[in-house]
């Protein structure tokens, strides 16, 4: 990650095939961490009490070293493909719940 921090986004979906998404996941990790990006948090949600879909069942963050490499990997034609083929039959719903810059790391004590 970039000593200023990096960019990440806050992600919500509504997993209808989870064996599909478990595909789209593998197909799409090398491209992702061509680009730098990574999954720093990754949750499966039991309840979802409110949001523009309360079926969301998975929330992630993606970290990338700045918002430039994340706009390269979603411009990406194989991610393009990949996402065609494994994420848009899997997935019902997708909500960007936030995006911002991470902070620098901090120094060791």
């Amino acid at each position: 990650m970039a000593a200023e921090g990096g960019h990440a986004m806050l992600v919500a979906l509504v997993v209808a095939d989870p064996a599909a998404y478990a595909r789209y996941r593998e197909a799409m990790a090398p491209i992702l961490a061509a680009h730098g990006g990574a999954f720093r948090h990754d949750f499966v949600v039991a309840e979802a009490l409110r949001g523009a879909d309360a079926r969301s069942n998975r929330v992630f963050t993606l970290v990338f070293p700045d918002r430039a490499a994340k706009e390269r990997f979603f411009a990406d034609e194989r991610y393009r493909a990949v996402r065609a083929a494994h994420f848009e039959p899997a997935v019902l719903h997708t909500e960007i719940l936030a995006e911002f810059s991470l902070p620098p790391p901090s120094a060791p004590a």
